[in-house]
């Protein structure tokens, strides 16, 4: 076969994507961003292994069996690339302990293989095969399926010396992304001296790709996400504090100020004076309920108080609750759960909040649904990344709640999450969060039917783009659909 029909589809691949392909030590881990083409250039290194290297085989791992044929395809194509005769096309069934699974593959005329299965312990054990992990980092289970593989990659008596090839985006420092992280840090980003390094490392943000010639609008492509997380993570390849705990501490700290209070002066709330925006995160039992009060200082959310309520009766927080609100410009309040019966006794003293203008009520009920989470706790972080748009009191409980949060991955999706405490569930952060977000002008939203909790449209909850918002968001006009 001649030098040209192995490298001129070569030819097709950006100088990252060429630089992975040329190295071929033995271990190779690749960080990289979404969209960059990782498994369209794993594969030209593999079909152009298999090619050039009679009875070669190469698995490839990936999360899922989806994924796992979405890489095989990958392979075919690029077999067709090099015009490959392919000896065969097959799909295999094998029964696994849970459930049937499926691997796929391709065979080419002299004998190498190209296979693809779900990426579990028990689908990989005993392959004795040059190795690709796509998607690593979010495996159900990494180091069981990393213990798994590593004895036929090693083993002199099966061929031993094979290739590893670890394909992933980051999933943060801990959980299933730990391995990956323990890596990339050990061999790249903190190497120690004395320590040998096993891996090539290679890290392609969405950045690194553009600039060699991927035909992406990054500002659009960001904007579009409108999360400051799952970019930093997704694109950027950051690996994120503590499981992608939403406000690392450093971050915290740029907020904290002197000049915001954990506890304030009653008379705040007298007069109607200040422009106050409150955030009601509301408990009953186990979690208390947190009162965060902002005062809007031109372009900044200055905190004055935070309020935490324990073991008290509905009548005596609404006792506690009510000058409080009558005080505020807008309040966003938690409606959800218990939260849902002090909800309708607060609309029934306040009345709704109406975008338009057309009811003078100051109360959004907020119903915590996955959607609502995604669009809070990101505005929330792009609070704290504004330079002095908003500042938190210098308190260590404050800052425990607010670290709490963490982004939670599941497949493809994503959520906001804190682990249960004797103190709370991250509930100082959720009422930041929803004062913000009463501090953020006019917001598209639909709003819960009354004493339901259900959604009155169902185009789901607080979609689009905030109005006169705080944060720069684009103008849009809204209309709020009147409760049944």
């Amino acid at each position: 076969m001649s030098s040209s029909l192995i490298t001129t589809p070569l030819e097709l691949l950006l100088p990252y994507q060429a630089q992975w392909v040329a190295d071929e030590s033995r271990f190779k881990a690749g960080i990289w961003s979404r969209q960059s083409g990782k498994d369209f250039s794993t594969a030209a290194e593999a079909v152009r292994d298999a090619m050039i290297r009679p009875k070669t085989t190469w698995m490839i791992a990936a999360p899922s069996e989806r994924q796992a044929m979405e890489s095989l395809s990958k392979c075919k194509e690029w077999a067709e690339a090099f015009s490959i005769a392919l000896a065969a096309e097959e799909i295999e069934r094998q029964d696994g302990p849970n459930t049937l699974l499926k691997s796929g593959s391709i065979t080419f005329d002299n004998g190498s293989r190209i296979l693809a299965v779900p990426g579990r312990p028990d689908t990989v054990r005993g392959f004795s095969a040059n190795l690709v992990l796509t998607e690593f980092a979010f495996f159900e289970d990494p180091d069981s399926t990393w213990r798994a593989v590593l004895p036929s990659i090693t083993n002199p008596l099966r061929g031993g010396e094979k290739k590893v090839r670890l394909i992933t985006t980051p999933n943060g420092k801990t959980g299933r992304g730990a391995r990956t992280y323990k890596i990339i840090n050990d061999n790249l980003l903190n190497p120690r001296e004395g320590r040998k390094q096993h891996w090539s490392c290679h890290v392609v943000t969405i950045a690194k790709a553009v600039e060699d010639g991927l035909p992406i609008d990054i500002d659009e492509l960001r904007e579009s996400l409108d999360d400051p997380i799952g970019w930093a993570q997704e694109y950027m390849c950051e690996f994120l504090d503590s499981s992608n705990v939403l406000l690392p501490y450093d971050l915290i700290a740029t907020a904290e100020s002197a000049s915001a209070t954990v506890s304030c002066d009653p008379s705040i709330y007298l007069g109607n004076k200040l422009d106050l925006r409150l955030g009601i995160d509301f408990g009953r039992t186990n979690d208390p309920t947190v009162c965060w009060t902002l005062e809007r200082v031109g372009d900044v959310m200055i905190t004055r108080e935070v309020l935490v309520l324990r073991n008290m009766s509905v009548p005596e927080q609404m006792e506690v609750l009510r000058h409080r609100i009558k005080a505020a410009r807008r309040v966003c309040y938690d409606y959800t759960g218990v939260g849902i019966g002090m909800g309708d006794v607060l609309v029934k003293e306040f009345k709704r909040w109406h975008p338009e203008g057309h009811e003078f009520g100051k109360i959004e009920l907020c119903t915590f649904t996955p959607a609502f989470k995604r669009l809070i706790f990101p505005r929330l972080r792009q609070a704290f990344e504004a330079p002095v748009r908003v500042r938190i009191p210098i308190d260590v409980e404050v800052r425990e709640d607010l670290h709490a949060m963490q982004q939670i991955f599941r497949g493809t999706d994503y959520t906001y999450e804190a682990p249960h405490t004797r103190e709370g569930h991250s509930d100082r952060c959720t009422a930041l969060a929803l004062a913000l977000r009463a501090a953020d002008g006019h917001v598209q939203h639909h709003l819960p039917a009354p004493g339901t909790g259900r959604i009155i449209t169902g185009a789901g909850l607080f979609g689009g783009r905030s109005h006169g918002s705080l944060f720069g968001g684009r103008p849009i006009l809204h209309q709020l659909l009147a409760a049944a």
